[in-house]
């Protein structure tokens, strides 16, 4: 496994040629966008590698954002929520078209509660997972190797972990209804950054 460090953006040269699929996932000094920076973007092409983008206030990142853009490459990310409004947020574009594992798990996993990436690599890969540095300083300009080593861990396994719960959906007849809801993401984010995400605009209650 290598871990690359990057200032900014993604260097050309660290971009495969033929890509169909990228596993994606953000660090930030918080939950809430207008309050708290973007600080690292991780990515993984499927080949053990993990790289993290540090950013401080320039997102221009012309590089990345020609991989986020790209129609043809699939974004794979855990709580792709949280994930493709930051990056809505902060570099200005779209991530798509993506694929949340999270919102696969709890379609399928219906026999549990648990749908953390933590559990999810424990079950289906049969790995641990170290959450320590979760709720680090990401804000920190000399990152430690705990805080790449964690970071990387979040992006490493999500291409297999979409592997088996593919299985499972397609198992469940799911597929359909999963895809119908990583298209209706946008919309959610949208009103999430409208000032709606705590309000469920369906719910029949006054």
């Amino acid at each position: 496994m290598g871990i690359f460090l990057y200032k900014d953006d993604l260097p050309a040269s660290s971009i495969p040629d033929d890509i169909r699929s990228i596993a994606i996932d953000t660090e930030a000094m918080g939950l809430l966008h207008r309050r708290d920076r973007l600080c690292l973007v991780q990515l993984s092409f499927n080949d053990g590698n993990a790289h993290l983008i540090q950013f401080r206030n320039n997102y221009t990142a012309p590089n990345l954002r020609k991989i986020l853009e790209n129609k043809n490459i699939t974004k794979i990310f855990h709580f792709a929520r949280f994930d493709v409004s930051i990056i809505r947020y902060y570099l200005e574009t779209w991530a798509l078209p993506c694929y949340c594992t999270k919102i696969a798990s709890r379609l399928v996993r219906t026999y549990t509660d648990n749908h953390s990436l933590k559990e999810l690599c424990l079950e289906l890969l049969d790995t641990k997972l170290n959450k320590q540095q979760q709720s680090s300083d990401w804000g920190n300009e000399n990152l430690t190797d705990k805080q790449k080593n964690y970071a990387a861990s979040d992006v490493l396994y999500l291409h297999r972990i979409k592997e088996k719960l593919d299985l499972m959906l397609k198992r469940e007849n799911r597929e359909e209804l999963a895809q119908k809801c990583f298209e209706f993401l946008p919309t959610r984010i949208e009103l999430d950054l409208m000032g709606w995400e705590n309000v469920d605009i369906f719910n029949h209650q006054m």
